[in-house]
């Protein structure tokens, strides 16, 4: 198949076409549904960049050993890989006992124009992802799942097992908590006048 054709073709069929031995289906799914897996995994993984790339790693690498046994119409790819990499995830922060490494000092600040609303983003950015990290794994699982990833909350209940209802009420206990951790921070974060 031409490579611009695989864009329109999903993810399932491309599963299927990578198990009977496809190598382009492979590599347009592999383009596809990494970079989502790699952010699920960072959020989910309070940050850890090196950690995410493991369980994003391991989690294509599943995708690809159950390729040749898929079969359409029984569960949605992204649902699928979705659940194996909460569950990885899950695993990792039960194995470090919640423990996270230190951050990279990373470099520092252009000096430019630009400069201070680039750290302000950078500390919103930090500011949510700590707050997400203190969220208990289920209510982070949905609200990220929700709000960052996009998904409706059929697929998130599919994802995590449990019913629409249950995917609610986590995704508005995790929200709440959220701008709770969040509502001291909000000068300090540049919203006040918002």
């Amino acid at each position: 198949m031409p490579f611009d054709v695989l864009s329109d073709v999903p993810d399932e069929a491309l599963l299927i076409a990578f198990g009977n031995g496809d190598a382009a289906a492979a590599r347009e799914l592999t383009l596809r549904l990494t970079p989502r897996v790699l952010a699920f995994a960072a959020r989910m993984l309070g940050g850890d960049r090196g950690e995410a790339e493991d369980v994003a790693q391991e989690a294509m690498l599943r995708l690809w050993r159950i390729a040749p046994d898929w079969r359409m119409g029984e569960a949605k790819v992204t649902t699928w890989l979705y659940r194996v990499v909460a569950n990885l995830c899950v695993d990792r922060r039960r194995r470090r006992g919640r423990v996270r490494p230190l951050d990279d000092a990373g470099d520092p600040a252009d000096a430019g124009p630009g400069a201070a609303a680039a750290m302000q983003d950078r500390q919103r950015a930090q500011a949510l992802e700590q707050a997400l990290a203190d969220l208990p794994v289920r209510q982070r699982q949905a609200v990220v799942l929700r709000h960052i990833e996009g998904l409706g909350n059929p697929e998130i209940a599919e994802i995590m097992d449990i019913g629409v209802e249950a995917v609610e009420s986590l995704t508005a206990r995790g929200k709440r908590r959220l701008a709770a951790s969040l509502a001291n921070r909000r000068e300090e974060l540049g919203y006040d006048g918002e």
